[in-house]
């Protein structure tokens, strides 16, 4: 058992498709498959059913999900070694919403306190108008936040990375095969709107690109809600990647597929009043963002 087959058992358990993981992960098809079997023969177990809507997780695939979870991000501490001792001190007044705390922050956070071991970084989740207004108020030094839903010209923003939305429908569902769906196929569907972090609002803007609207079924703030009520046949939804898990609470299987055309993706980054001079410890976590996601600049070069 190696990093590798770890690496792209976790992406396959993660997207339901080997296509899709092999995308992800920039490599071929076959490479993934092969590790995928490596890893069972070493196991002597299968780790995924076979369908023709993707790959399932078994008993003993779910059981490896969690431990692989524990040891990439073991692994990931060890490659990423730094000074503990980073000379940060102070605090940070963050800001954020729902969805990014629930969904992209945990992990970050992890590795900052370990990064900087002396800073005491505060939280606070709000909605976006709430958000906007603490900054430009500078009661916060930062934001993490969805900033694809950042409008105020007061403030600065910068996207880390986009997450692309699709059509998430139940296994099995008719239109589970197809490579992309329109709207109007879409528009015959009991739709389930999400509500959180003006999701609704954000849907709106791209279903009136179209002549159709959504069938809404059901309006609701809870994402576990909607996974659960998809995975079980009662409507569909179009949501991020970032939000995305193959299977219900209740271990039901989602499917994703393509919608056409594509609807705008869902962008997570920093916010911060124009002008403001950012503090230590707000620096320190700009600077980890930046470097984190693959960018040369940092405010202190």
């Amino acid at each position: 058992m190696n990093f590798r087959q770890l690496k792209y058992f976790v992406a396959t358990a993660e997207t339901g498709q080997v296509s899709r993981a092999a995308n992800e992960l920039s490599i071929s098809q076959s490479s993934v498959t092969t590790a995928i079997r490596e890893l069972e023969a070493e196991m002597d177990t299968e780790l995924f059913t076979r369908t023709s809507h993707g790959m399932e997780l078994t008993q003993s695939g779910r059981e490896l999900l969690g431990l692989s979870y524990d040891i990439l991000t073991k692994l990931d501490e060890a490659v990423n070694i730094r000074e503990r001792s980073s000379g940060v001190t102070g605090r940070v007044l963050v800001a954020t919403t729902y969805t990014v705390i629930g969904y992209f922050l945990p992990y970050h956070l992890g590795r900052l306190a370990r990064l900087h071991p002396n800073l005491d970084i505060q939280l606070h989740e709000l909605n976006r108008e709430a958000v906007e207004e603490g900054l430009l108020s500078n009661r916060f030094d930062i934001a993490i936040v969805l900033t694809s839903n950042v409008m105020n010209p007061e403030l600065e923003s910068e996207t880390l990375m986009r997450s692309p939305r699709r059509l998430w429908l139940p296994q099995g569902h008719r239109l589970a095969n197809l490579r992309s769906v329109d709207f109007k196929e879409i528009a015959d569907e009991d739709y389930i709107m999400l509500t959180v972090d003006e999701a609704a609002n954000t849907t709106m803007k791209y279903w009136n690109f179209g002549s159709t609207q959504p069938r809404v079924k059901l309006r609701t703030s809870s994402i576990e809600a909607v996974r659960s009520i998809v995975a079980n046949g009662q409507g569909v939804t179009v949501l991020s990647d970032m939000v995305y898990r193959p299977w219900s609470l209740e271990g039901k299987r989602i499917v994703t597929v393509e919608t056409d055309p594509p609807v705008p993706t869902m962008d997570v980054g920093l916010a911060w009043r124009r002008g403001a001079e950012l503090s230590p410890g707000a620096v320190a976590l700009y600077d980890y963002f930046r470097l984190t996601f693959d960018s040369s600049l940092t405010l202190n070069s």
